[in-house]
């Protein structure tokens, strides 16, 4: 039988979405077999700093691209919020999965809610875009650099003693930790990272077997709202060093993308949105990016990255 190999990373998450994507494709194409490779990326490996501070692109995705293009994997599975806008040339998203639930969740031992939360409570994060959007509804938080995969940041939150953490509701429900209580936060004050809750698989660019084989995986309309994310973004020239959130979503053939850009701290916060037909995604972003563009978003950019990422 002809045998697939699947690049992931080697965290509980990502081998999680790795076997979903196995598992899904094994039924589809029961002839074929699939392998697991994994591998540690410059992401995994540095964890006592900011994401925004280590400053380069691909954390999370490089490793596996190499081993992509040199052959030595047929296809690496990501989470699209990890993904770069622009990815290595010979490459391309092969398909994109049914997103699950894209919104931030505020988990406290103590059950508290963002409203309840005590003055000056410590909650863990090192998300910029968590960071901006929390700190211009509740000013008064100390936010607080938190790194590692999600039991690691749950462990973490237990041991410093911080009243709560925020992680994205899809981790939670794919690791099964959904049962932890917890407080959704509303798209009114926290917009998801682009492709937050989206499985994404990558192939290389000529590869016309792999494309035909991950087709029957890609979910058209979380493709589509996608796609919309990661060109508002690209517009943008964003990553994990600003604070951009997004979210599209999909009815029928129509699309809302709403966007945010804001101030590392929080004190000023842009957002619009666009509506769009979903056979035109990437112009969606486009425009929702120029809108914010128009309005000001510029200037807080360019004060962010003169700011290199530190609150």
């Amino acid at each position: 039988m002809r045998e697939i190999k699947v690049g992931s990373r080697d965290s509980e998450l990502a081998r999680w979405q790795a076997r979903w994507v196995i598992e899904s494709l094994a039924k589809a194409w029961p002839d074929l077999t699939f392998r697991l490779i994994t591998f540690k990326t410059k992401g995994d490996k540095i964890l006592d700093v900011a994401l925004a501070r280590i400053g380069d692109k691909g954390l999370f995705t490089k490793e596996l691209e190499v081993a992509l293009m040199d052959g030595v994997i047929d296809m690496a599975v990501h989470s699209m919020k990890d993904m770069p806008t622009s990815l290595p040339k010979g490459l391309k998203i092969g398909a994109v999965g049914r997103r699950e639930e894209p919104a931030d969740v505020l988990i406290s031992p103590a059950g508290y809610t963002l409203n309840t939360l005590p003055i000056k409570a410590r909650v863990g994060t090192s998300s910029l875009r968590r960071k901006a959007q929390l700190a211009h509804f509740r000013p008064d938080l100390e936010l607080v650099d938190i790194r590692g995969n999600v039991p690691t940041r749950l462990a973490k939150m237990e041991r410093e003693g911080l009243a709560a953490i925020v992680l994205a509701a899809a981790g939670l429900k794919r690791l099964n930790l959904n049962r932890i209580h917890g407080e959704t936060l509303p798209y009114s004050i926290c917009l998801p990272a682009v492709g937050q809750g989206a499985i994404g698989v990558e192939i290389r660019a000529d590869d016309e077997e792999m494309a035909r084989i991950v087709a029957a995986i890609n979910h058209a309309p979380t493709a589509a709202a996608v796609y919309a994310e990661r060109a508002f973004l690209r517009s943008l020239e964003g990553g994990c060093q600003v604070p951009i959130g997004a979210l599209a979503t999909v009815e029928g053939e129509a699309m809302i993308i709403q966007g945010m850009v804001a101030s590392l701290d929080g004190r000023r916060v842009l957002r619009d949105f666009v509506s769009a037909a979903t056979s035109a995604p990437e112009a969606a972003g486009r425009e929702l990016a120029r809108k914010l563009l128009a309005r000001g978003a510029g200037t807080i950019l360019e004060e962010v990255k003169l700011k290199g990422g530190n609150a």
